[in-house]
């Protein structure tokens, strides 16, 4: 016998993503758990006087989804503070935009946004660019973040501010050895730094972008997800919400281990043996983040195999991962002896072949319980796809990046074709018996809908339409693949397998309410398909409607 339920859902059509029982019609929930789940005559026999009777004649609903790579905090950040370039825009347009959001700024403000697409980095690495990217600004400094979030193009007076000269490591110089403002990975560290030093947020505000992100997710139906690069001051933004009741998601962090493209103050040691105190019942700290490369468009991944040729590489440059074999195995042992697990970024497949070798170690030395993560791993060597099932590693994939677009387009022009087009190796990997997790990466992806992914993972088509073709339509999978991806495989992935990420009796009552029933639809209208509502332990926390318990105008918000 149940106690009387708070919510009876009734006449739905429930997709569990439980294998023993995927199908239902209705399902209770009591004090924010899923209570009991069968026939709508089952379950509304539970109801009392004071249960809230939920009658969805016939709409799909599903576990809420759950996003196990993003940066909600700089995505909210981004939208409430921050210049919005127009995705795709030439140079022409992102200087009218630089110039039309400078002209309500004071005289000595930064101007901080983005995204500049990768494959404009052309475009915009010469001395005349800067020339114009400096009027534009009108004398103030500026830092605009590509689509990767690796790589910063900033103006004249924002190298000056920061010291930053031709000749450091990572500065792009035109022909006549000038900087072109471009600057690749770490470069860009001291102007974000001088940025910060400026202009940091206060506690509320960084209080209100975490808060802006979550409810950005929400209204796209994620109720769990992992961010994958904080510090303090994001870990704190996190505690306080959760402390106020305002948490509606659970939340994994990973704390940097080291820091290529953010500028935060706080990594390392000083950061990842002290997440412990921000921990509270919806706020996880249980993961590190690596950066063990960077990206291919600007040859910062690793590869086994060399890049093309180049005046600046030459005919034998494959990249270099940031830490060696023995440094990665040691911080990897050290974090796993405090109990944390990790997420290392790899997008080459030499960095890829580092990790699996250092947890082949690990593993070996008894090191059972630890969870690791590959972050986007689109490149992978086919002798290492079956090591991710044999060593438990899970392949944390970015779908939304790796169909055809501008990335792909970048990554085209430094590798040679038969190797660029063999990214994101997913039917192998889960035919190998891997763990297949999806993630957006937004605000890489100008937005966090997996509806967005699903499509690319059954399609490997271009959600958009903008991009013709299909990037090794070998490697699509099923629809019941690309859901459990970005349901169950990424609570599991995350460590949050028996809080969430499907519809059984016990977990947490978060759901979705979707406007179609995709297992209906043509694979080619998957990205159509939107969030009616969106529960969170419960609770109503998103409608697209704007009913009662909604997060208000969310739905019409991305980070686009």
């Amino acid at each position: 016998m149940i106690d009387t339920p708070d919510l009876v859902v009734l006449g739905a059509r429930v997709y569990t993503v439980d294998p023993e029982h995927p199908w239902a019609e209705a399902f209770a929930v009591s004090g924010g758990r899923l209570s009991a789940i069968g026939s709508s005559a089952e379950i509304a026999e539970l109801a009392g006087p004071e249960t809230q009777v939920l009658e969805l004649d016939g709409a799909f609903v599903m576990p809420g989804l759950v996003d196990v790579h993003n940066h909600h905090f700089l995505a909210g950040k981004e939208e409430l503070f921050e210049l919005r370039v127009p995705i795709g825009a030439d140079l022409d347009g992102i200087i009218a935009a630089v110039r039309d959001h400078a002209a309500g700024l004071p005289a000595d403000a930064w101007i901080v946004g983005g995204p500049w697409a990768s494959d404009r980095l052309g475009e915009v690495s010469t001395a005349a660019a800067l020339a114009r990217l400096d009027e534009a600004a009108g004398g103030r400094p500026v830092m605009l973040s590509d689509d990767s979030h690796h790589n910063r193009w900033v103006n004249s007076r924002a190298l000056e501010i920061a010291g930053v000269i031709a000749g450091m490591e990572g500065v792009a110089l035109d022909p006549e050895g000038r900087p072109t403002g471009v600057l690749f990975e770490a470069a860009g560290l001291p102007v974000a730094r001088a940025q910060a030093a400026a202009g940091a947020l206060d506690p509320e505000q960084e209080r209100a972008s975490a808060k802006r992100g979550v409810e950005i997710l929400n209204s796209f139906g994620v109720t769990a997800f992992q961010d994958a690069g904080v510090s303090t001051h994001i870990l704190e933004a996190l505690r306080s919400l959760d402390a106020g009741g305002d948490l509606d998601a659970w939340v994994v962090s990973s704390l940097l281990i080291n820091d290529e493209i953010f500028g935060f103050a706080a990594i390392g040691e000083a950061l990842v043996f002290d997440g412990e105190r921000f921990r509270t019942e919806h706020h996880r700290p249980d993961f590190v983040k690596i950066f063990l490369d960077g990206v291919p468009p600007t040859r910062t991944g690793a590869f086994l195999e060399p890049y093309l040729p180049d005046d600046v590489h030459g005919a034998h440059f494959h990249g270099e991962t940031l830490l060696d074999p023995a440094e990665l195995t040691d911080w990897l042992r050290r974090v796993a002896n405090a109990g944390l697990s990790a997420k290392i970024h790899c997008t080459g497949d030499a960095s890829v072949h580092e990790v699996l070798n250092a947890v082949e170690t690990l593993r070996g030395e008894g090191y059972e319980s630890t969870r690791y993560q590959v972050a986007h791993g689109q490149f992978v060597h086919p002798d290492d796809i079956p090591r991710f099932a044999k060593l438990r590693v899970a392949a944390d994939i970015s779908p939304f990046i790796w169909v055809p677009g501008p990335i792909v387009e970048a990554i085209r022009e430094v590798l040679p074709r038969e190797r660029a087009d063999q990214m994101q190796p997913n039917r192998a990997l889960i035919d190998a018996g891997a763990l297949v997790a999806g993630g957006s990466d937004w605000p890489v992806s100008p937005s966090p809908n997996a509806w967005e992914g699903i499509h690319g993972l059954v399609t490997r088509e271009d959600p958009s339409g903008q991009y013709p073709g299909a990037l090794w339509p070998e490697q699509a999978i099923t629809l019941e693949e690309a859901i459990a991806a970005f349901t169950i495989n990424g609570a599991e992935a995350m460590g949050l397998g028996a809080e969430t990420g499907s519809l059984v009796t016990g977990k947490s009552a978060d759901f979705v309410i979707l406007d179609r029933d995709p297992f209906a639809a043509p694979a080619q209208e998957l990205v159509q398909t939107t969030v009616a509502e969106t529960w969170f332990a419960g609770r109503r926390v998103y409608s697209a409607s704007g009913a009662a318990g909604s997060a208000g105008s969310a739905g019409s918000a991305g980070a686009a």
